[in-house]
């Protein structure tokens, strides 16, 4: 009790699973997301006919039930009729157990993630996109900067702020992931994340504590080490941000 739980914690192998888990899959969902919503708000940004319609039609995924989004999923990575080992198949690469592997459930329930938050980051992108100045664009257009060069040296500086501050709700997200693991499950005990707890998140862990083992003190244990790894990695996220700032400066 107490004291104990967290040192039980540090000698615990599912735990420090957990965090690996939630580490690999986080990377892999914030960093294509974040890359992919970026350029999908730099094609909005443009006068495309229709582009109200298509701004909404982005946001939908985020709006769709977890549930129902990762049930979908499940069934597009399904080992044997799923719809993605098909397309592979057609390239001669052979069907993959997608939530029997540790990287292939990482990428299965990436896939999810990146699905649902997508748009939303694109449309906060957007926002910003359009309180930069035109001026700015007319003058390196001009100077015969092209549309890359623009959106390179125009765009991304002055988006930073909003880009930190989608990393760091993202980062938050990836760290807390529930709902995404707990339904990618095909085994009868969905809590363990995995036969052999290849894709057990931190949270996943600490439910699995709570209402599966009924280890009360010790389930508040993982959430305080989650919690605390929450705070240090956005911590990190501040630091990079404020040591890239300073580079510029200078």
């Amino acid at each position: 009790m107490g004291l104990d739980n967290y040192r039980a914690l540090l000698h615990d192998q599912f735990f420090w699973n957990a965090l690996k888990n939630t580490l690999g899959i986080g990377v892999l969902s914030t960093v294509p997301q974040l890359l992919l919503a970026l350029g999908l708000a730099h094609l909005l940004n443009y006068r495309l006919r229709g582009r109200t319609f298509i701004r909404m039609g982005v946001l939908l995924p985020n709006v769709t039930s977890v549930a129902a989004v990762t049930i979908i999923f499940v069934q597009l990575f399904g080992r044997d009729y799923g719809l993605v080992n098909w397309v592979l198949g057609l390239f001669g690469v052979g069907h993959t157990d997608w939530q029997a592997g540790t990287l292939s459930s990482w990428v299965g329930i990436s896939c999810i993630v990146t699905w649902r938050w997508t748009g939303y980051n694109a449309l906060i992108y957007l926002a910003a996109m359009q309180a930069v100045p035109f001026e700015l664009y007319e003058a390196a257009a001009i100077d015969g900067a092209s549309r890359w060069r623009q959106f390179r040296s125009i765009t991304i500086p002055m988006l930073r702020p909003t880009i930190l501050f989608t990393v760091i709700t993202s980062t938050i997200g990836a760290l807390q992931m529930f709902g995404e693991p707990l339904l990618f499950s095909a085994s009868q005990t969905p809590m363990a994340g995995g036969s052999q707890h290849q894709f057990q998140t931190m949270a996943l862990y600490t439910y699995d504590q709570f209402w599966g083992k009924f280890k009360y003190g010790y389930g508040a244990a993982i959430s305080w080490a989650m919690f605390l790894v929450i705070v240090l990695i956005v911590a990190l996220n501040f630091a990079l941000a404020r040591r890239m700032k300073g580079v510029d400066a200078a």
